[in-house]
This record gives structure tokens, sequence and C-alpha cells, in this order.
């Protein structure tokens, strides 16, 4: 059966919207050669345009590719509240499943291709920064050699960016006004 991430997302990210008090960065990882394993990153650039429509302080969207610990550097600057990594992982769903993957179970997931563990990139932002870290897998079809996301793939990421944009980028139009 297919749940909704949105409960958990919801928990992890806070009750509050970003805001220069309380920044979060979503952080997209991934290879845009391995086919399905770019779902961070098609999920990172859906939400930079889903910004520019309703932009937000306190967000930052990074497409961090296969090295996120690249942005290490970044991320401390921000010191956000929370920072969200978005990867494809392999969880044992029907491919384009969303899952909100508790820290605890980190070590029973695999993630996509990069180098670094999640766990041990989580662990050092937590470390420097306080932060919570909060991931959001969503289950590949396919990681060979490609830059076509599957189908299945494609609708998580739709799934993905309508969830986050709807969580972290709220309408801010006036009362009776549509956006």
């Amino acid at each position: 059966m297919h749940r909704s991430p949105r409960p958990a997302l919801k928990k992890a990210l806070g009750p509050d919207a970003p805001s220069d008090a309380r920044p979060v960065v979503v952080l997209g990882v991934g290879s845009p050669l391995r086919s399905d394993d770019a779902v961070g990153l098609h999920v990172a650039a859906g939400l930079t345009t889903e910004m520019q429509r309703r932009p937000r302080d306190g967000l930052t969207v990074i497409e961090a590719g296969p090295a996120p610990e690249n942005f290490t550097s970044e991320i401390r600057r921000i010191r956000p509240a929370v920072v969200l990594l978005v990867d494809c992982a392999r969880m044992g769903e029907p491919p384009g499943t969303l899952r909100v993957i508790e820290p605890a179970q980190i070590a029973g997931v695999s993630f996509g291709t990069h180098g670094l563990p999640l766990s041990v990139l989580a662990e050092f932002l937590r470390r420097e920064t306080g932060c919570s870290v909060v991931f959001l897998g969503i289950e590949p079809l396919r990681v060979d050699h490609g830059e076509t996301l599957s189908s299945a793939a494609r609708t998580g990421v739709e799934e993905a960016v309508t969830l986050l944009s709807d969580l972290l980028l709220p309408d801010r139009s006036p009362p009776g006004r549509p956006a």
C-alpha cells in the first residue's frame, strides 16, 4: 500500500515555513548520468522553478550532484534549522514511491551512486550546524547509464516537487485573492 510521506515530512520539517530565523536547505543529490539516480537533482530543479513563482526567504535549494559533501561550507554558512536530503533510495518499494527515511533506518537503505555515505554527511552537518537532517527517498526503477528518468521516477519527482512546494512555499496571497 502506498502511503503518503506528507505527515512524516511535515513533522520532520517542523510546523513553521522556512524564514530567515528558521532557514531550510533542500539538497538534491544524484548523478545526472545514471538514469533514476538523478531524481534528487530533478526535485531540486523543480523546487527552484516553483521558488521563482513563489519566493520564500530562508529556503535554499542546492542541486548537489553526486558529491553533496562539496556543499558543506555553504550549508555551514547558512546554519539551517533543517537540511532535507533528496535522493534515490532502494527501499523495496514500487518505483517512484516517496518515503521519509528516519536516521535510524539509513543503514538498511541503499542510496544512490555517490561515494560518501549520506549517514556520514548527515552526522557531519548535525555536528557542525546543530540542524536536523531529513531524508526523502524516491525508489528508482533503474540506475544504469543514461540521462533519462523512467516514467515511474518522473512521477515520483513530480509528486515530491508538489509536496515540497506545498510544505515549504505556502501561498502568500492576501485572503480572498487567488495566487
